[in-house]
């Protein structure tokens, strides 16, 4: 190990901090490229009403603001809150404003090119973690944070110190990228990457996709991670590139050779099965064949860690020609317009309509149990989500299960839960 070299968190902090070097639990400022706020803009705004009349958001370049989470309104208390937001970015002129139908932030993010590698991106939620696919800093900050952001421009940060996780193998028809998250989020469990920036490398960092990448960037707040990232590679610059994001635009920033780090773990993806993550926690995770048979009376096909293209199709792929059991409901949300446009040109919603499904507008809704889906006392729900606390889905009594986009449409066509594999080799 180099005492000079340095992970990626401490690079990019490095930087951004105008220093030679960082070490972890070093503060530094620092002065992010965007801030994402969402429906909670407008509990942020209300903070500091007075000052934003006296001295103006500090760099309109600098929010990016997205409806998403109750989208459309669902009472008049989130139509006012709406509007208040809506208002705001007209009176200040501010140009990324993405109304609702847009689809989910973070997705919206991703689609517009707008977190680029090597940048910090911070936001008044929790998963923009996410943004870590595409070898950005990015990370969540709470909403008093945001409100002085918008005011200065400027924030601090505590360098993390560094997990490294090395990827090998592949994974295996009928498994995702779902399954090696929980499979990473129960061995070390909910907190053990608290305040920690996780690195993914490796071979078989290869074999994923951006979309993979961010389903397991996504998570990594549910391991306590203060980021979770991956190196810029083709893969990437040709994500970006489709974005308009040119190679010029960026800087890629990775770690060294040499770098130091907290704990090394490794995980091959040729020997994950599917798995869930059983109430009311996220790492109380097992392999599918523990909760073969379980009840389930909804399914949610969607969030911002699921609701992309090639998930949609992979349920598709499972429920082409057959119908949804009668005693399940199946939510289906696109992540984004741009994605609910995609799907239907796949024939991935006409497949997912035809078996039984619901397909609901782009946005987080059932998700946070917000409305349009949420559960009752007693019922169970598996899904696609990122979270499975008491209540997360409107209701203290009932129960969430998560699980992958595969485990998730096969377990709808039996109503009890269900491995993809066994429908795979049937079709």
């Amino acid at each position: 190990m180099s005492p000079s070299s340095m992970t990626f968190a401490e690079k990019v902090l490095a930087r951004a901090s105008e220093q030679e070097r960082c070490v972890p639990g070093q503060i530094v400022f620092v002065r992010p490229a965007h801030l994402l706020t969402h429906d909670n803009t407008a509990a942020i705004i209300g903070k500091i009403g007075p000052e934003l009349e006296h001295y103006g958001v500090h760099d309109k370049e600098l929010p990016l603001i997205v409806l998403d989470h109750t989208t459309p309104a669902a009472n008049e208390k989130v139509a006012i809150g709406h509007q208040a937001i809506r208002r705001f970015v007209e009176r200040f002129e501010l140009p990324h404003f993405y109304d609702v139908g847009e689809g989910i932030c973070h997705q919206v993010v991703f689609e517009k090119g707008l977190a680029l590698p090597g940048t910090i991106v911070v936001g008044s939620d929790s998963h923009t973690c996410s943004y870590g696919a595409v070898g950005c800093f990015s990370t969540g900050i709470d909403r008093t944070e945001a409100a002085a952001l918008l005011l200065t421009g400027q924030t601090w940060l505590k360098v993390p110190p560094t997990i490294r996780i090395e990827l090998s193998g592949t994974l295996k028809p009928g498994v995702m990228a779902k399954d090696l998250i929980l499979s990473i989020i129960g061995e070390i469990g909910a907190n053990g990457a608290g305040y920690r920036a996780v690195e993914f490398a490796g071979e078989g960092v290869r074999s994923l996709s951006i979309d993979e990448r961010f389903t397991i960037a996504n998570m990594g707040i549910e391991m306590g991670a203060k980021c979770a990232a991956f190196e810029v590679d083709a893969r990437c610059r040709e994500h970006l590139s489709a974005v308009g994001v040119a190679e010029s635009d960026y800087e890629a920033i990775w770690a060294d050779d040499g770098a130091s780090y907290e704990r090394r773990l490794e995980f091959d993806l040729d020997r994950l099965q599917p798995s869930v993550a059983l109430p009311h926690k996220v790492d109380n995770v097992v392999e599918i064949d523990k909760a073969l048979g379980m009840t389930i009376d909804q399914c949610l096909l969607g969030t911002c860690t699921n609701g992309r293209l090639a998930d949609l199709d992979a349920a598709a792929a499972i429920l082409r020609g057959k119908r949804i059991a009668k005693s399940v409901r199946l939510l289906v949300l696109p992540a984004s317009r741009d994605i609910y446009r995609a799907a239907i040109n796949s024939g991935a919603i006409d497949t997912l309509l035809a078996a039984g499904a619901t397909v609901l507008p782009p946005g987080c809704g059932p998700c946070l149990g917000a409305h349009q889906g949420v559960l009752a006392p007693g019922e169970r729900c598996l899904s696609t989500a990122n979270r499975n606390f008491k209540g997360r889905m409107g209701c203290r009594e009932a129960e969430i299960v998560l699980a992958s986009p595969a485990v998730v449409a096969a377990s709808a066509l039996t109503g009890v839960i269900s491995d993809p594999r066994e429908v795979l080799k049937s079709s």
